[in-house]
C-alpha cells in the first residue's frame, strides 16, 4: 500500500520504538524508510537543559552528535530488517514543519511518528509535533502511542 515512509524521532524512548515499529511496517509492505530528526537552533533564552548548558558552538557540535548517533542507529535497524533507509538531520525552529516539508521533499506517502501525549499544562505551553503534523500534514499520519 505505502510505498514510503518517514519516520521522524528524537531518540526518546517513545519514538525509538516508533522507528521500530514504523520500519517494521515498512518490511511487511515492502517499503522504504527516511527517518529524521530536527534539531532546534541554538537560543540564549531557552529550556531546553542542553541549551542553557552550553555555548553555541558546543550545542551545535552535541546537537549533531547526538544526531547522527540516533540516525545510525535508525539506519542499523532498517538494514537489518532489509529495509532501504535515508536518514536527515535538519535545523528548523519548527519541528512539525519541518517533518512536513522532509516528508514532501522525499516523495514519503506516510508519515509514522511517536506521540508524546503530553496532557495539561504540558500540552498547552510546548504543543504536541504529533498534533501539529496531523493538523497541517497532507499525507496520511500513523501515531504511535
Amino acid at each position: 500500500m505505502f510505498k514510503h515512509v518517514l519516520i521522524p524521532t528524537d531518540g526518546s524512548e517513545l519514538a525509538t520504538q516508533a522507528v521500530d515499529k514504523g520500519i517494521a511496517l515498512a518490511a511487511g509492505m515492502g517499503a522504504e524508510v527516511t527517518v529524521v530528526i530536527v534539531t532546534e537552533p541554538f537560543r540564549i533564552l531557552s529550556a531546553d537543559s542542553m541549551q542553557v548548558e552550553s555555548t553555541r558552538g558546543s550545542y551545535d557540535a552535541d546537537a549533531a552528535r547526538q544526531a547522527e548517533r540516533i540516525l545510525q542507529a535508525a539506519r542499523d535497524k532498517a538494514a537489518a530488517a532489509g529495509v532501504p533507509a535515508r536518514t536527515h538531520h535538519k535545523w528548523h525552529d519548527s519541528p512539525s514543519e519541518a517533518i512536513i516539508d522532509t516528508a514532501l521533499a522525499e516523495g514519503c506517502d506516510l508519515i509514522a511518528m511517536a506521540s508524546h501525549g503530553r496532557r495539561g499544562m504540558a500540552a498547552l505551553v510546548m504543543g504536541s509535533q504529533a498534533t501539529k503534523i496531523l493538523t497541517h500534514s497532507k499525507i496520511p499520519v500513523l501515531v504511535y502511542r
